[in-house]
């Protein structure tokens, strides 16, 4: 089961399995992931002003991004435990996201040198980060939707670089 499209955690047998990473060199690697909150407009007002009983919702939906990316391992049953050497969550007020939805755009950078790639936790981070405003903007809005989570970027590696739409 060596052929490039193969899934890499499934055995011969179609096992599940974590992939031996141990022959690979060590590079740098760097992911870029994003995700998108919608909601109404007036959700959007009270975040932009900081009216929310918990707080910060940026602050603290970024901060949840980082810790997230940095325990991947410990959520994801078959991702490598990275030493990761950088990670950035940015979080945007956004007037338009879609034709009927304004929200949050956030967008999370993962960095490390090693044997295999930080996607899952850009991913991870990005993920995390919508779920949190999800859960700070809960009491004026529970028709949010977390929409659009996918992989921007990918570099480093032997599959090399990979450019999303």
């Amino acid at each position: 089961m060596n052929d490039s499209k193969a899934l890499s955690h499934l055995d011969e047998r179609g096992q599940a399995r974590m992939v031996d990473v141990g022959k690979k060199p060590e590079t740098e690697r760097v992911a870029i992931a994003s995700a998108e909150v919608h909601m109404r407009p007036e959700t959007l007002a009270v975040i932009r002003a900081g009216d929310l009983k918990k707080g910060d919702v940026f602050t603290v939906a970024k901060l949840a991004g980082v810790q997230a990316a940095k325990r991947t391992a410990e959520l994801i049953p078959l991702c490598h435990p990275l030493t990761l050497t950088h990670v950035e969550v940015e979080l945007t007020a956004a007037d338009r996201l879609s034709a009927d939805r304004c929200g949050v755009e956030i967008t999370a950078t993962a960095r490390a040198t090693g044997k295999t790639g930080v996607e899952m936790e850009a991913l991870t981070a990005v993920t995390t980060a919508a779920l949190t405003v999800y859960d700070m903007a809960k009491a004026v809005e529970k028709t949010m939707r977390i929409a659009n989570v996918r992989l921007l970027e990918k570099r480093g590696g032997a599959s090399g670089d990979i450019i999303n739409e």
